[in-house]
């Protein structure tokens, strides 16, 4: 992530559950709870969906409602068409017994539209409420060209995509959104990109969602935008490392940015500048010019894009991050030697990270994270970290590959509208 000078009369805000709106420090789904109320039925959902409890008498149990109350919640949840009944689970008795039904979020009643935009050409999907990718299309779309053009072709993409996997478009129930800059979580706007001319404050929320009704003819679908490094650490975190506290995702593609998931949520700073580790100085990259206007950040020197320069000045055609991944997919002498001088340089860097932070898992993503770079992000980390500070630290790359940005920013969308509290509002609104 790109960051940016503190913005006059800004004050820190209370760390929130990523996708959830909840202060980080609020207390589980308990009947005596959250200042003595009694759990609503949107915590419930939260406990269904995260297998907490997934019985009438788990719920029960758990939440210290009466059998009754939980009825009337559930009873709302499935008018909203957003529980149903799976198969009989165990008997609870040694006296035998009817089995208990479980109860199951249901992932049909609604999708997802995700799209994942980089520098040179975007990833976009049609996705069920649990990550499942229904419809998938990838091509090129320059950042460059300003978010009106980028957003508007985004649109068309999301319709197409609607009509191969078979849904109508009032079936969407909102839009994720991965962007290679930094993010205000608040407002949906990227600040001070140094790679996405022209975005500066871009009210992209309100574009794409007018691009999709424009294709449409859908309105009022919500839209949640968020750094690509955060979704990408998201989406893996979820998928691959839910047990992981600490989890930290490094993406070396045309620049470099890092996701930070603890306990489940993002870590974005107090204004979306977290993860910036791109624009850290580093004393090789002295001399050189950064995209940002600064000499001498790391970005300038080990990013995909630097090595990308490099190759280019020694005769070797290279473009950007995705040509050098593809000369170090065919074993190019020149391209793997620099993608490992590349690593070094970041993995001196990760060293203060890793010492700072303590991850359980350090995740290497984008165009770069291969063996070259990886063998030398581990040469200088290990060297230079705490022993004490990578004794039980993975140093892995990516799972989910290209599509970790698209699966996680779905699965932020799925985590906002689903959030205790917005699912009272919803249903409220839906008059259930």
């Amino acid at each position: 992530m790109t960051g940016r000078p503190g913005r006059p009369g800004r004050t820190a805000r209370t760390a929130r559950t990523a996708g959830t709106g909840r202060s980080a420090g609020d207390g589980g789904a308990t009947g005596s709870g959250r200042g003595g109320g009694q759990a609503s039925a949107g915590e419930l959902l939260e406990l269904v969906r995260s297998g907490r409890a997934t019985t009438r008498g788990a719920l029960q149990q758990v939440t210290g409602l009466s059998r009754a109350t939980v009825g009337q919640r559930l009873d709302r949840l499935f008018r909203a068409g957003w529980l149903r009944e799976g198969a009989g689970g165990p008997v609870g008795s040694p006296l035998g017994g009817r089995p208990s039904i479980t109860l199951e979020f249901d992932d049909e009643h609604a999708v997802v539209l995700a799209a994942d935009l980089e520098t040179r050409h975007a990833r976009a999907a049609v996705l069920s409420l649990t990550g499942e990718i229904h419809a998938e299309h990838t091509g090129t779309l320059l950042v460059e060209d300003g978010p009106d053009a980028v957003l508007g072709e985004l649109g068309r993409w999301f319709a197409g995509l609607l009509d191969e996997a078979g849904h109508r478009a009032e079936e969407v129930c909102g839009i994720g959104l991965a962007v290679p800059g930094p993010v205000d979580s608040d407002t949906g706007r990227v600040v001070q990109p140094p790679i996405m001319p022209g975005w500066d404050g871009y009210d992209i929320r309100s574009r794409l969602a007018r691009a999709f009704s424009e294709h449409t003819g859908a309105a009022g679908v919500p839209v949640l935008v968020d750094n690509d490094a955060n979704l990408m650490a998201y989406g893996e975190q979820r998928a691959s490392h839910p047990d992981c506290s600490a989890f930290v995702l490094v993406k070396v593609s045309t620049g470099i940015g890092a996701g930070v998931v603890v306990d489940g949520s993002v870590y974005r700073g107090i204004d979306g500048g977290a993860g910036d580790i791109g624009h850290i100085r580093v004393p090789e990259g002295a001399g050189a010019l950064c995209r940002c206007g600064s000499y001498g950040c790391l970005a300038a020197v080990a990013s995909g894009g630097a090595v990308a320069r490099r190759l280019t000045e020694s005769g070797v055609r290279a473009a950007s991050g995705s040509d050098v991944r593809a000369l170090l997919a065919a074993g190019h002498p020149e391209a793997v030697g620099l993608a490992r001088e590349a690593g070094r340089r970041v993995g001196e860097v990760l060293a203060t990270v890793v010492t700072l932070l303590n991850p359980g898992v350090l995740m290497i993503a984008g165009d770069l994270a291969g063996t070259p770079f990886l063998t030398g992000v581990r040469e200088l980390l290990y060297q230079r970290a705490l022993p004490r500070s990578t004794a039980h630290l993975e140093v892995v790359t990516s799972r989910l590959g290209e599509r970790a940005g698209l699966l996680g920013a779905g699965a932020l969308v799925v985590d906002h509208l689903y959030a205790p509290e917005r699912v009272e509002e919803r249903l409220r609104a839906m008059g259930v």
